[in-house]
């Protein structure tokens, strides 16, 4: 299998955190889609960002930009299908996905995906996080999606679905597991009192 290329979901609307892209807000002296991107570039062959609306407001990161082709936010599905045929136009064999506010992430997410994948019928993974007290958190947004399904997930949204995994359950997925015994690797930034605790996290005193 090719080295898949990776795809960053920024496709919505960041209603919590008040509009806006929420991977600009900085982190450091990184914006978060910068962490992001510097996180996920090493680990695939080329980056694509997802987003919606007007695409010259991400100039300056040098990436391409691909919007949803499915209409009314239908949320990171659809992200996932215009980073599928994005790839399709590369030739490439599959996709990795990963959220545009979590610039935690881990730096081993694409190979634990490609394992998770091994041996099942598509090579389709999720990650998910999983505390010390043995709770399970599923990662909808940071995934290992096949070119070769674009079409069947298409039709999945032009009928309206809507969920991750009730597309990903029905195709078999793999699941990586990211154990952790305090910050969660998936952490995400959703409101102001996120964007907070990440700088904490991050080690920078907020201001």
């Amino acid at each position: 299998m090719k080295q898949p290329v990776g795809v960053i979901l920024a496709g919505g609307q960041a209603t919590r955190m008040g509009g806006g892209d929420k991977g600009r807000l900085m982190l450091g002296e990184r914006s978060i889609l910068g962490h992001v991107i510097d996180r996920m570039t090493p680990q695939v062959a080329e980056i694509a960002l997802n987003a919606n609306g007007e695409a010259g407001r991400f100039a300056d990161i040098n990436l391409p930009v691909v919007a949803d082709s499915v209409t009314g936010y239908a949320g990171p599905l659809a992200g996932v299908l215009a980073g599928l045929d994005w790839a399709a136009d590369l030739g490439a064999d599959a996709i990795v996905t990963a959220a545009a506010d979590t610039p935690f992430f881990p730096c081993d997410l694409v190979p634990q995906l490609l394992m998770a994948a091994e041996d099942r019928r598509h090579c389709l993974a999720l990650a998910a996080s999983q505390a010390a007290d043995g709770k399970l958190w599923r990662q909808p947004t940071f995934g290992l999606w096949p070119v070769s399904l674009r079409n069947d997930l298409r039709d999945a949204l032009q009928t309206g679905l809507r969920k991750v995994v009730l597309w990903t359950d029905k195709h078999d997925a793999g699941q990586a597991v990211f154990t952790h015994d305090g910050l969660d690797p998936f952490f995400n930034v959703n409101t102001p009192q996120d964007l907070a605790e990440a700088r904490r996290l991050a080690g920078e005193t907020t201001k």
